[in-house]
């Protein structure tokens, strides 16, 4: 099972400072309080720059379909020469009264 209490280390980065204990002074509640701020901070900038960067890219994806598919769609003669051949094939057909 995981132990719920940090462990010690010798290392002063890795020490964790229990803030809960009335043993801190204002100015470390309030250091503490400003680099968590800070922290945060640093991570909300990094997050909403990762999200612009992916709704640009997916806009442009976006924007890149549209335009092929306009494209492809105003290349498109398919129907126009089955149309052309149909017509075509009415008048050099025989004439008959079904005609």
């Amino acid at each position: 099972m995981a132990d719920k209490t940090p462990q010690e280390s010798g290392a002063r980065v890795a020490t964790r400072i229990d803030i809960s204990k009335p043993g801190l002074t204002r100015e470390q509640m309030y250091f503490i309080r400003h680099i968590e701020v800070e922290q945060l901070k640093k991570k909300t900038q990094m997050l909403r720059t990762r999200n612009v960067v992916t709704g640009l890219a997916i806009g442009a994806i976006v924007v890149g379909i549209y335009g092929y598919t306009f494209y492809s769609v105003s290349q498109e003669k398919i129907m126009d020469e089955m149309d052309e051949e149909a017509k075509r094939a009415r008048l050099q057909g025989p004439k008959t009264g079904a005609n």
